[in-house]
């Protein structure tokens, strides 16, 4: 492993070039429902073991396959009231497993983005080809059950290697034509990471390919996961939290676009005592004039037909006034 896997240069927050999103918004605002599948006995990998008790890990696998069944619905419903189109972090073998959610988010032309083909299965000990052909696997799922041409990449269980991020845009060439890592529309394939989690504004990537990549932001802060588990947070101050968030968001949007990202899970954000938190922050965000509620999709091709060149230009000069790469 390289000490800095180098998939972006340093640039600071200040003194970039303005970004100004569709209409003038101030803020891109989007969803990022990952629909999961994980499996009641996985292979093991030596790396990371999938349950924290013995087998069966029954109490893991039942909240998430309630989030399937009860929680998926409710959140569905909850974007629709407020005019959300959710980008899927999908698990495709959920395409296999559950094909009913798939059409229902068909059915109101929700993004779907690969997050690896089961939430079990991690990157981790993986061949460089083992992860190509995990990545090609989910990306040939999402486009034979959908039709769309997978544009992001969420690693399973945030599971990445050094080389996750040049596969996925090589793969995405691969698959979808040589033009497909430039702007055409909905059209694109593999040229948006959520893996990064480095910045407020979507930034240019470095593949080995040189096909244009971008970061696009995905908040693990503001992840329903990370707050009800990892920092024990109650829905009543998640739902601040969120508000809070968009507040500053919104407030330095006036100077340049940035960019809000709920990652949620429909075990956690749907459970009964939670949603109404959330509701309240979808609410709260929605009623502000000048936000593009979006998909990442959607950000990442605007990002790339209007400012990714420059973007890179502007790092290029820093980084000629500092005397080279920080």
């Amino acid at each position: 492993m390289k000490a800095n896997p180098q998939f972006y240069d340093y640039w600071p927050y200040e003194g970039r070039p303005k970004i100004q999103w569709p209409n003038g918004a101030k803020v891109a605002f989007w969803v990022a429902p990952n629909i999961e599948f994980y499996e009641l006995n996985p292979p093991v990998n030596p790396h990371r073991a999938a349950w924290p008790q013995p087998y069966p890990a029954i109490q893991g696998y039942g909240i998430r396959d309630y989030g399937n069944r009860v929680g998926h619905i409710r959140q569905m419903q909850l974007l629709d009231k407020y005019g959300v189109c959710g980008s899927i972090s999908l698990s495709t073998a959920l395409c296999d497993h559950h094909p009913e959610i798939i059409q229902m988010c068909k059915e109101r032309n929700w993004e779907f983005f690969s997050h690896g083909i089961y939430n079990t299965r991690y990157t981790y000990g993986m061949t460089e080809q083992q992860e190509r052909e995990m990545i090609r696997d989910s990306m040939l799922s999402i486009y034979r059950h959908t039709g769309q041409h997978c544009a992001g990449y969420l690693a399973p269980a945030l599971s990445h290697s050094e080389h996750t991020l040049d596969l996925f845009a090589e793969v995405g060439t691969e698959l979808f034509g040589k033009e497909s890592g430039h702007w055409q529309g909905k059209e694109t394939g593999g040229i948006y990471t959520c893996d990064l989690f480095h910045d407020d504004q979507p930034t240019p990537i470095h593949t080995r390919s040189g096909k244009r990549f971008v970061s696009i932001p995905y908040s693990l802060e503001m992840n329903d996961t990370i707050a009800y588990v990892v920092n024990k947070v109650e829905p009543r101050r998640y739902g601040q939290m969120l508000k809070q968030n968009f507040d500053r968001l919104y407030q330095e949007g006036e100077r340049s676009g940035t960019v809000m990202c709920i990652p949620t899970h429909n075990y956690q954000v749907s459970c009964p005592h939670r949603l109404k938190a959330f509701e309240e922050a979808l609410d709260y965000i929605t009623s502000h004039p000048d936000v593009w509620v979006t998909t990442g999709r959607e950000i990442a091709d605007y990002y790339l037909q209007h400012y990714y060149d420059a973007a890179v230009q502007n790092i290029t000069e820093q980084h000629a006034v500092l005397g080279g790469k920080a």
